[in-house]
């Protein structure tokens, strides 16, 4: 065994990212509410162009992906040219790991961060900085207090998966303002479509203004095409560069190109999205309040409720009634949550079987 070939020692701590559950249950109706993904399903727009490309799989897809970049463009009034396109977000966190973290660096994110972020900082050999957060949400001070010589980049989802909180744009700025210039801040916005406060912003502008914000935006959410892998990012120049030097060639494919133009430019199928979204979020967090359920207070696509430690009772076996009855939600254990349960909005139907199921559990 010793003259085998060897991994890099780095990947002995790394624990591969478990994605949420698909539902088993085949006596009758299933759903999956563990993943956050889009219950009215694509654009009919995107899915159309994805049909007629069906006849074009030989041909190899844009490497720069021209086309999109220019269409996310004019979406959200950025230029062309600061903006990286990935397979998926997660792609774009891997090239950022591989352009800017190396063995003796260190990267910080809080204690119930989107767990890639602690993937792709140990991949890179560099050492993981979780701080801890305040009722859930980031502390920008624990933060700026963990940030050292060594520190290279600071990922933070806002909002955040999986809590759902978020933090005010002010106090985004009152990060960066902390920040060293030569840190880089990594804001993920996969959830920023859904938000509906006043004092939210992704951070567009300081990507736009300062050296050192880059942030990050996924077609995988609002726009149902979770299936086809389609993230980007917006970023100084300077980033924008060393991240190509480590992209691959044809990264997004062809289909998947051309079905995110189409999705960012149905502007109907959006709306009726955020729609369905504000109703049923609305509804699952109040029936969930009655069960006497205690939710995070947040904002995003899914809700996040607590469940008491008592035997019969608790997350991890509401979990698995759920799943013996064809619903799944995402347990946090992994997360360092044993007593929440990640629920994403899905169709009326769904939400409705799984607040019943619910009810069944609790003997309400």
């Amino acid at each position: 065994m010793s003259d085998l070939p060897k991994p890099l020692p780095q990947l002995a701590g790394v624990n591969a990212y478990v994605p949420g559950e698909a539902p088993k249950y085949t006596k009758g109706p299933s759903y999956k509410l563990a993943s956050n993904e889009n219950p009215l399903g694509a654009s009919p727009r995107a899915r159309a162009v994805y049909a007629e490309l069906a006849t074009k799989l030989e041909l190899y897809p844009d490497g720069q992906a021209k086309a999109l970049k220019a269409a996310i463009a004019k979406k959200h009034g950025l230029d062309a040219s600061r903006i990286v396109v990935g397979a998926g977000s997660d792609e774009i966190f891997l090239m950022l790991g591989r352009a800017f973290l190396g063995p003796g660096d260190e990267a910080i994110n809080t204690a119930h961060a989107f767990a890639i972020y602690a993937i792709i900082t140990q991949q890179q050999g560099a050492t993981v900085v979780e701080v801890a957060e305040d009722s859930f949400t980031a502390d920008v001070d624990a933060i700026l207090a963990a940030v050292t010589p060594k520190t290279k980049i600071v990922w933070l989802a806002n909002p955040n998966n999986p809590t759902g909180t978020y933090l005010p744009y002010d106090e985004v700025k009152r990060l960066h303002a902390g920040l060293p210039s030569s840190v880089l801040l990594v804001l993920d916005g996969a959830y920023a479509e859904f938000v509906r406060k006043n004092d939210y912003a992704s951070g567009i502008e300081l990507a736009s203004q300062f050296g050192n914000v880059l942030i990050t935006r996924t077609f995988s959410k609002l726009y149902g095409l979770a299936g086809l892998r389609v993230g980007w990012s917006y970023a100084p120049a300077h980033v924008v560069d060393a991240l190509e030097k480590v992209r691959m060639p044809f990264n997004v494919n062809l289909p998947a190109q051309a079905a995110a133009i189409a999705a960012i430019e149905d502007d109907a199928f959006t709306e009726a999205s955020l729609a369905h979204n504000d109703r049923e979020f609305a509804r699952v967090s109040d029936e969930l309040k009655k069960l006497g359920l205690p939710i995070i207070d947040g904002v995003g696509n899914f809700v996040v409720a607590e469940f008491p430690q008592t035997k019969g009772k608790t997350a991890a076996e509401a979990l698995e009634h759920l799943k013996q009855n064809g619903v799944t939600l995402r347990g946090l254990a992994g997360y360092k949550m044993p007593h929440h349960l990640r629920i994403s909005i899905g169709t009326v139907d769904g939400n409705t079987a799984a607040l019943q199921l619910l009810r069944e559990f609790l003997g309400k």
